[in-house]
């Protein structure tokens, strides 16, 4: 393992939860650290809806790459922002299923 492993932001609709938590275990599996979305909060404000969404935003600085879960090639308005946010820092981003 390197001194520092690669670290991967996961981006995507949290109605694919479950794919999100397999990408996450793959990639954790294979040595690489993983942020992701925070879970659907039910009940949640639109202050904190928007609190979560910056919040991603700094996942994403931190992050070598973004890898955008995507079952069906489904990318949402959150996630085309979270792409374009991606690519304008010059962070790679790459699919699971391709556009």
């Amino acid at each position: 393992m390197p001194d520092r492993p690669e670290i991967v932001c996961l981006c995507g609709s949290t109605r694919f939860v479950n794919e999100l938590r397999a990408a996450n275990r793959d990639l954790t599996l294979a040595g690489i650290i993983v942020v992701a979305p925070s879970e659907a909060v039910e009940g949640a404000t639109e202050k904190q809806k928007a609190l979560l969404g910056a919040l991603h935003l700094r996942k994403i600085d931190v992050a070598d790459r973004v890898l955008v879960v995507n079952p069906g090639g489904y990318v949402g308005d959150s996630t085309s922002r979270e792409i374009a946010y991606a690519r304008a820092a010059g962070k790679p981003v790459s699919f699971t299923d391709p556009r």
